[in-house]
């Protein structure tokens, strides 16, 4: 049987762990949450606990240092690691061993559809995409099932997206980068294009978009907010996925992620940020 969340497990404290966090505390659901990097967790947890009392918020944010502590008591857990195949793997696999039996487990990631990582846990009915965008810019998520996803599993979690106020972008069936991720994607890719074959500069390219669709940001300052490690491990994944050389991502954006210009979150990426 399925249950309607109480406590929702985060386990992965990036910009987007966090984002759901604080969203979730703020729609009333108490959260736990977990990350390797205990330091960083430990400024986030005292940073958002100020904001959420200053802001009156129902829901309570509370932090563990292991999995197996996040999840014991939790009715949703979703995992919001590296957007790496493997570690997703073996994250569902803790999470699945220490979780109550009702639990809900959903994937944040923005392009592994969930079918990819259920066979490393024994609930194959309880698993789902659950992909969100920047918070609160864009309070919209994707939801797909897995291969053995129940329908109470599905309707359950498209009930509490509608609950924190976060569109679901229901998909039909699965497919790598989910809905809108796959027309960011065409355009990402063309742009990286452009640049890498000195057709313009990015900036040029930013300013043709925003032109364009009136927009605030360009696809460039977009990567940048995202953070240009994590688009290049999503590109690597549309990569492998299809062989083709053309889906490769160009070396200048690499070369980026190995010199640690990873954008706003390390002051410099495409552009230069203000680190203070």
């Amino acid at each position: 049987m399925v249950k309607d969340p109480k406590t929702v497990a985060i386990i992965g404290i990036g910009n987007l762990g966090k984002q759901i966090a604080e969203w979730s505390a703020a729609h009333g659901y108490d959260v736990n949450i977990f990350d390797i990097n205990s330091e960083g967790l430990i400024k986030f947890f005292d940073d958002i606990s100020k904001k959420l009392k200053i802001g009156g918020a129902n829901g309570e944010i509370r932090q563990f240092n292991s999995i197996s502590g996040a999840v014991k008591d939790a009715d949703l857990v979703i995992e919001a690691v590296p957007e790496k195949l493997e570690l997703k793997k073996q994250v569902f696999k803790d999470i699945d061993k220490h979780a109550p039996s009702h639990a809900i487990i959903a994937t944040n990631s923005s392009s592994i559809p969930v079918s990819r990582i259920e066979n490393s846990v024994k609930r194959k009915d309880k698993l789902l995409n659950l992909h969100f965008y920047k918070l609160p810019d864009f309070p919209m998520a994707d939801i797909a099932r897995g291969t053995k996803t129940s329908e109470d599993t599905f309707n359950m979690g498209k009930n509490w997206l509608e609950s924190i106020d976060v569109t679901p972008l229901v998909l039909k069936k699965e497919c790598l980068g989910f809905v809108f991720n796959r027309v960011w994607r065409a355009i990402k890719k063309e742009c990286l294009k452009i640049w890498d074959g000195g057709y313009a500069d990015l900036e040029e390219v930013d300013k043709a978009w925003k032109v364009f669709t009136k927009m605030e940001i360009g696809p460039f300052e977009l990567m940048d907010i995202i953070g240009l490690d994590v688009v290049n491990d999503i590109e690597m994944m549309y990569y492998k996925e299809s062989g083709n050389p053309d889906d490769k991502p160009p070396q200048i954006l690499k070369d980026k992620v190995n010199k640690g210009e990873l954008g706003v979150k390390t002051g410099k990426g495409f552009y230069n940020y203000d680190a203070h």
